[in-house]
């Protein structure tokens, strides 16, 4: 029996194949560099088409005379529209020549030197060869692209071609020290499989991958890294050759090697029109796809300037499951191709085909509440109407607006070679996922890890935008990571839905509906470590991405502190080294650890609150 999905993928393969007809060009940039680029053209040549573009390091295949893609374009509204869909291999990747550079640095103060190039500029020139040597096109193109793609997508906003009209970066990498791999400094080990992808420099154009994964021999992630050890340790698997791994290793602190590939200084005087598309369980880019929207905002008043935030992890967006769920959350059917039908096809079609005056009837800022599972529009986001209301921690783990009295304080043993899981699964990742939305009972039962949490709510409680943490702490030791989850418990007798997980019950479920963590080294200054002093009261301040959540009424927040987060991040050693990845096994040390929650030193989680919703 063939499924609805192979159906329904068959007959966009079959579409593709009777509309569309595929032609490949090697694009040669301003420094004689030549990049592949695949073009579909629709069969039908009546009318004039806007040019609707990808630029990849993942593959633009596939490749060759007679092979084609199943589906075209961002979903297939748009393919069945009517668009040249454009996929390019990015420099040094697969089919294109020259050398590859993750995140590559963005050129600013331009002289025209031909040997300046960036994504920009990649793309500038692309986009000048393609309006000249295509037929049938309006002269209007538009750029899509999802995770690393997304980037991409970004870099095309800094000096952009003015015929790129409408650009989507969606879950976009905005800073590689944000982003994916870090996270306030803390190395998240979950992406350290990715490593190959991006590590090794190919010889010439291919069409087969030219790097190999790392087979570790377990599906048992946690085990597989305390195994390892130290972060030194990784060296048996990439070598000098792994240009990304020498990176990494070479450039623990926010230095000027990841200063300059931030994309985010970068957005200025941005023309086209922008729609940054993100989900809010998305554990490898939420902070690019929120900071870009808000900088292009910020430095572009004029610029049409929107985001769409919904209940998805990366990129679920581009994929239709009937059922949206995220671990053991559901949030409804077929959000997914209402998106792509009402949000993203409106978008494109007006800037590429319509009007083109940015009256869209979209709001700013479409966003998602995942505690109410509806979409709400939004002029501005963060909403102006939002005030930041302060939860203190208390003393016996309670939670509220009240300061606390007295001189309390609360204290764990944080033990390396005991680290708190980040999730229960059994698993190892090339990238997370799931833990985003996963019960967090585990962990509030561990001795190192504190709970605080208010009483039973009274009345739905909105939380929408940003969310920082100022805590107040002390180690006996000399460094220390900060771990800070906000946490949704469900009534003891919320019922099940059909999509719950084996094992697993919504009554108590302790939703994780947002969580951080920054290496307290950074505590100051990201470009320059600091040691903490054994003992002495120091604030710890750090940002959280932002939520659109409602604690409804009976429900409870809670709020989780914990020092290690395995193996999503790396063990920090607890004694200060000058570079954790050159760290050894006698680093490792027990610390005690103590959180404030006084008078004179209050600890407090600050949210931004829908002033209606309280």
């Amino acid at each position: 029996m063939v499924s609805a999905f192979s159906f329904v993928q068959a007959q966009n393969e079959n579409y593709v194949k009777e509309n569309y007809v595929k032609t490949e060009y090697d694009i040669p940039m301003r420094d004689g560099v030549k990049l592949h680029t695949v073009v579909y053209y629709p069969k039908d040549q009546s009318v004039d088409y806007p040019i609707l573009m990808q630029r990849t390091p993942y593959n633009a295949g596939p490749y060759g005379e007679g092979s084609m893609r199943n589906a075209l374009g961002p979903s297939p509204f748009l393919m069945k529209d009517g668009y040249i869909f454009v996929y390019q291999d990015v420099r040094g990747r697969w089919m294109s020549e020259g050398l590859y550079d993750n995140m590559r640095p963005t050129v600013g103060n331009r002289t025209g030197d031909p040997t300046e190039i960036d994504e920009s500029t990649d793309t500038y020139d692309t986009i000048d060869w393609l309006l000249e040597n295509l037929e049938n096109h309006n002269g209007k193109v538009g750029q899509w692209g999802i995770s690393y793609p997304g980037f991409y997508s970004a870099a095309a906003l800094p000096y952009a071609h003015p015929n790129l009209v409408a650009v989507s970066p969606q879950a976009p990498i905005g800073d590689f020290y944000f982003d994916d791999f870090h996270h306030n400094g803390a190395y998240f080990l979950s992406y350290w499989l990715a490593t190959s992808v991006f590590g090794y420099q190919k010889d010439g154009p291919t069409d087969e991958a030219w790097y190999e994964m790392v087979n570790p021999g377990t599906n048992d992630g946690y085990q597989f890294f305390m195994d390892m050890g130290p972060l030194k340790n990784a060296d048996a698997y990439y070598g000098e050759d792994n240009f990304f791994w020498q990176q990494l290793k070479s450039n623990p602190d926010y230095n000027e090697f990841w200063q300059k590939r931030s994309i985010i200084p970068h957005l200025k005087a941005v023309s086209p029109a922008v729609m940054v598309v993100g989900g809010w369980f998305d554990a490898e880019d939420l902070y690019g796809p929120l900071t870009i929207y808000k900088t292009i905002e910020k430095n572009n008043p004029d610029t049409y300037n929107s985001l769409v935030m919904g209940p998805w992890s990366h990129g679920d967006w581009s994929r239709e499951r009937g059922a949206q769920t995220v671990s053991n959350m559901y949030f409804g059917d077929s959000i997914s191709t209402w998106y792509q039908k009402e949000v993203e096809f409106t978008f494109f079609n007006h800037f590429l085909k319509g009007e083109g005056d940015g009256s869209t009837g979209l709001p700013e800022a479409y966003m998602f509440n995942t505690g109410q599972n509806q979409w709400d529009k939004f002029g501005n986001w963060p909403p102006k109407e939002s005030e930041w209301t302060s939860f203190y921690l208390q003393e016996d783990g309670g939670l509220s607006t009240d300061e606390p009295s007295g001189n309390r304080f609360s204290e764990f043993e944080s033990d390396p070679k005991n680290p708190v899981p980040y999730s229960q699964d059994i698993k190892l990742n090339f990238t997370p996922r799931k833990y985003m939305a996963d019960d967090q009972r585990f962990a509030a039962r561990r001795p190192d890890v504190l709970t605080f949490e208010t009483s039973v709510l009274e009345n739905d409680l909105t939380v929408a935008g940003e969310i920082m943490a100022q805590l107040k702490v002390a180690t006996s030791q000399t460094d220390a990571d900060w771990i800070v989850k906000v946490v949704d418990v469900f009534p003891g007798d919320y019922p099940n839905h059909e999509y719950v997980l084996d094992g697993v019950d919504m009554g108590n479920y302790h939703l994780m509906v947002r969580s951080e963590v920054i290496r307290g080294r950074y505590r100051e200054s990201f470009e320059s470590p600091q040691p903490f002093i054994p003992d002495q009261i120091t604030d710890v301040d750090f940002q959280l991405q932002d939520v659109y959540h409602t604690f409804k009424k009976g429900h409870k927040i809670q709020i989780q502190i914990q020092s290690t987060w395995f193996p999503l991040i790396d063990r920090n050693p607890q004694k200060y080294v000058g570079n954790i990845f050159e760290a050894d096994e006698e680093d490792f040390v027990r610390a005690i650890h103590k959180v404030f929650h006084t008078e004179t030193y209050p600890s407090k989680i600050n949210l931004m609150v829908l002033p209606d919703s309280n």
